[in-house]
């Protein structure tokens, strides 16, 4: 008999610049998508992230100077954009989603997972560790039956 627990749930694909929110009304293992909500982030070049140069640190004795290694602009502008991602689950939690997939490649997962409250974690019934936003509805769906 098919799993109907996996009925009517909502998946999360993502990577650190672009979401789609589906809806899952398949039963497994055939899941049936449809796409709900796509969320991107503005992707800005470099100089519009911001401008500063890498810091210098003077020793305390002498007069030898070393650099500071560069912030990575868009590692946070990444970041940021999953920490939204994950108050946007949040507010599908509150409203009534009982059941969530998420699938994204490692890094994100991870920093997604950090930025996840309690509730969205107690809803998260799978993740996948694949980065497929930017595959076709279908493939996706490939992949999650697989």
């Amino acid at each position: 008999m098919p799993n109907a627990d996996k009925a009517n749930r909502l998946v999360l694909v993502c990577d650190g610049a672009k979401a789609l929110l589906l809806a899952d009304s398949g039963i497994a293992p055939k899941p049936r998508l449809k796409v709900l909500e796509t969320i991107t982030a503005p992707s800005a070049p470099t100089s519009q992230l911001g401008t500063d140069r890498p810091g210098r640190v003077h020793e305390s004795k002498g007069v030898s100077r070393s650099a500071v290694e560069a912030t990575d602009l868009h590692a946070i502008a990444e970041a940021e954009f999953l920490r939204r991602l994950a108050d946007r689950l949040a507010e599908l939690v509150q409203s009534g989603t009982g059941r969530i997939l998420i699938v994204a490649p490692p890094k994100a997962l991870g920093t997604l997972r950090e930025a996840m409250s309690a509730q969205v974690k107690a809803v998260v019934d799978g993740e996948l560790a694949k980065d497929l936003v930017k595959l076709p509805v279908d493939e996706i769906e490939r992949h999650i039956a697989a």
